[in-house]
């Protein structure tokens, strides 16, 4: 599904914007390596903390709201960092401990068997508070589906998993709980594939996370998002943007010699 001519202004217009207020926002803090500094440059290291400081936050200042701009193509209502609220039955929060302890000692991964599990107790026992994060991209299409997802970093750590898994459970019993026959998906989204052209190494996360039901990689996450094709239209959105903003970029750069 090729983008129209104004979804390509759109998209790298928001590109564009989001990298602007990156370089507007930047304020280092932290970087005195006085050995690195000896060894490398000390320009050679506030570029690369740029870079790195960059790449912490593309994900918020820049994959995300991209997302948001991009789920327009299909989806009928988004919305970005939802609040999905705080209320949680302790005989869900028990359940959500038990399948976790399952998938732990080698029980076999069913995202749709988890969510019927919550769905049988989302009102059962007394009514919990729950502080949980936010979710990065909240999603409703047309047949009133909704999708949550918690948007990660390209190499998240092997140990924090078992948390990421808890998360996605603890936001279906707290959508549950208000109401019990919420058609949901609770999703991980990781935005590239930084072991391209080969597969994303799912080694790690297998056991916790079901690859088929809880969570998209790169062309999965982006063509799910605004359809097939999407991927490859946005990776042409992106070169639009650096090509147009090069002459910014390298003026911004220069202030690292």
């Amino acid at each position: 599904m090729k983008f129209s001519e104004i979804e390509h202004l759109e998209i790298t217009e928001t590109i564009k914007i989001c990298l602007r207020n990156k370089f507007k926002n930047y304020n280092p803090k932290g970087i005195e390596k006085p050995f690195h500094f000896r060894l490398l440059g000390k320009d050679r290291m506030e570029l690369f903390a740029f870079i790195h400081s960059l790449n912490t936050t593309f994900g918020t200042s820049i994959f995300e709201p991209v997302a948001v701009k991009l789920a327009e193509r299909k989806f009928s209502k988004i919305q970005s960092q939802f609040d999905v609220g705080n209320k949680i039955s302790d005989v869900a929060q028990r359940e959500i401990q038990s399948i976790i302890n399952d998938l732990s000692t080698g029980k076999d991964v069913n995202k749709i068997d988890e969510i019927e599990r919550i769905r049988k107790v989302c009102k059962k026992g007394e009514v919990r508070l729950l502080k949980t994060v936010k979710v990065d991209i909240f999603l409703q299409n047309e047949l009133g589906e909704l999708f949550l997802f918690d948007l990660k970093t390209t190499k998240p750590n092997k140990s924090n998993f078992k948390d990421f898994k808890r998360t996605l459970l603890e936001w279906t019993a707290i959508m549950l709980y208000k109401n019990p026959e919420e058609k949901i998906h609770t999703l991980l989204a990781i935005p590239y594939n930084p072991y391209a052209p080969n597969p994303y190494q799912f080694w790690t996360i297998k056991g916790m996370i079901d690859l088929k039901y809880e969570m998209k990689v790169a062309k999965d996450f982006w063509d799910f998002l605004g359809g097939n094709g999407a991927y490859e239209e946005l990776l042409t959105c992106f070169q639009i943007a650096g090509d147009e903003m090069r002459e910014e970029i390298n003026t911004y750069f220069t202030r690292f010699k």
